[in-house]
């Protein structure tokens, strides 16, 4: 996980960023999360580790991390804004609803389905985002 961290944070100073105390914190929390986290549970996270921090910071650090394209928004069924970690090439989220679990899968043969779908109803797709909601295998019931 250090070589991921050091990575985001290379990119971030390459960015012009100053690497605070703060920014290292959230950069340790969300590339470290196999989770989805919205930026009240990084903030709370965060404070475990620096009680001096602050949500208006949290919310700063975590747009300044979305903008270097280190992490993107998972919009949430409920409506809620959570971020997860962004991955190399066209991945697409599966996304546990209840624990907020969250894992890529490769949708590159997707592309074919979206484009008949788009020339079907007189569009040209031009690129397409599919997250997937559902229960990990830890918070199925086990009697299903």
């Amino acid at each position: 996980m250090d070589s991921i961290r050091e990575s985001w944070i290379m990119i971030l100073k390459a960015k012009g960023h100053r690497v605070t105390k703060p920014l290292r914190i959230v950069v340790n929390i969300l590339a470290d999360s196999n989770f989805i986290l919205n930026p009240t549970q990084v903030f709370q996270q965060a404070k475990e580790v620096y009680p001096q921090i602050g949500l208006v910071t949290v919310y700063r650090l975590m747009e300044k991390l979305e903008h270097a394209g280190l992490i993107e928004r998972v919009h949430m069924p409920d409506g809620c804004q959570s971020f997860f970690q962004t991955r190399e090439g066209h991945q697409h989220l599966l996304i546990c609803q209840q624990c907020g679990k969250a894992e890529y899968f490769k949708g590159e043969d997707l592309n074919l389905f979206f484009q008949e779908i788009g020339r079907e109803n007189g569009y040209l797709i031009q690129d397409h985002w599919l997250q997937l909601f559902g229960l990990c295998d830890l918070c199925i019931p086990s009697d299903l």
